[in-house]
């Protein structure tokens, strides 16, 4: 397989591992890499870190790597120079008719133009300096086979707004998902009209999705804007280290956690904002809502705001609503506004007319 008409994963590298080491008659001591998220997770200042399955490859192969810095010409330019000159002389302006017509094609452009041409710099021919380091090659038993494995499953990236991209439209994945410096690489696999993403190949399902034929559309799950990363346990805990009498903290959250079951996160995810905006007055703002009977986040945050205009205690959040009015008064002032009262005069002179 020379080139496949699909998105390489992790089992096409090893794959196509195997068939230069076949193509080539052997295996090098050492192979330089360009970084790419298949095979590499971090330079490490030199400690390498690759994935699981290159890592267990690498050693049951048992090469060197040279990994390729990040933003270095004279190391990248390398690899690179090697990709641009396939792009540019061999698929530039040919047609693609069928996978196994451009295979072909490419072989026969290796045996003319590409392996046979004198390289500029080095002024000899790759098949000729070739054939003098192939006794060098490593010989190797036989090639190992990967068909048992999950060919399905493709790889795709994790971009910062917690997306990916499959067949020009984008799908959600959950909030946190992404993570700075991390891999960032999720598998999907395709079941029917499903489009399922996992963290780990045979993981359990991070994100379910129903395929778009459409173009350029978000197709994104309500529940993925939501941070779960912190489990409602944990989220209570951690509010309740803020108050000092726990078993008022408690049963606040108890009731919330009763009446409001369904958007039980909504509300500590309030709650622990206004505690954090409102720090100086939560204690009394919890004291307040309880001697009121207002068991809501929302309720405690509004008694929050109030408390700390009052107390002139804590800043006022940075977009300040407009207070409105209470219906009745509203509707007694509105009772006793008048409408101006123009004489006829004054809007014939406005349209240019005079009487």
């Amino acid at each position: 397989m020379a080139v496949i008409n699909r998105p390489f994963t992790t089992q096409e590298v090893l794959r196509t591992h195997e068939n230069a080491f076949a193509f080539y008659g052997g295996m090098p001591e050492e192979i330089v890499y360009d970084q790419d998220k298949l095979m590499t997770v971090s330079e490490n200042s030199g400690d390498l870190i690759l994935t699981e399955a290159f890592q267990a490859y690498k050693e049951q192969r048992r090469f060197r790597i040279y990994l390729c810095r990040k933003a270095d010409p004279e190391s990248k330019g390398k690899v690179e120079n090697v990709v641009k000159f396939l792009k540019h002389n061999f698929a530039k302006h040919r047609l693609f008719h069928q996978l196994s017509d451009w295979n072909d094609q490419c072989f026969r452009w290796l045996d003319r133009k590409g392996n046979y041409q004198v390289h500029h710099t080095i002024k000899k021919r790759p098949s000729e300096v070739f054939a003098l380091e192939k006794p060098h090659l490593q010989k190797i038993s036989r090639l190992l086979c990967f068909e048992e494995q999950h060919e399905s499953s493709i790889t795709r990236t994790v971009h910062k707004d917690n997306i990916i991209k499959y067949r020009s439209n984008r799908y959600s994945v959950p909030l946190g998902t992404y993570q700075p410096g991390g891999t960032n690489v999720v598998f999907i696999t395709i079941e029917q009209d499903q489009l399922q993403i996992r963290q780990e190949l045979n993981g359990e399902l991070l994100a379910i999705h129903t395929i778009t034929d459409g173009k350029g559309e978000l197709i994104k799950n309500p529940h993925h804007a939501r941070d779960r990363s912190l489990g409602i346990p944990a989220y209570k805990q951690t509010i309740r280290q803020n108050f000092s009498k726990e078993e008022d903290i408690s049963l606040f959250l108890m009731e919330l956690s009763t009446r409001y079951p369904r958007y039980i996160r909504d509300q500590l995810h309030v709650l622990w904002e206004s505690i954090q905006r409102y720090e100086e007055v939560a204690e009394e703002a919890l004291r307040r809502c309880m001697q009121e009977n207002l068991w809501s986040a929302n309720a405690f945050r509004d008694m929050a705001h109030h408390l700390s205009r009052q107390n002139g205690c804590s800043p006022l959040p940075s977009k300040e609503k407009q207070e409105l009015l209470p219906l009745e008064e509203a509707s007694a002032q509105a009772r006793q506004e008048k409408a101006a009262v123009r004489e006829l005069d004054e809007y014939l002179h406005i349209l240019g007319r005079r009487v």
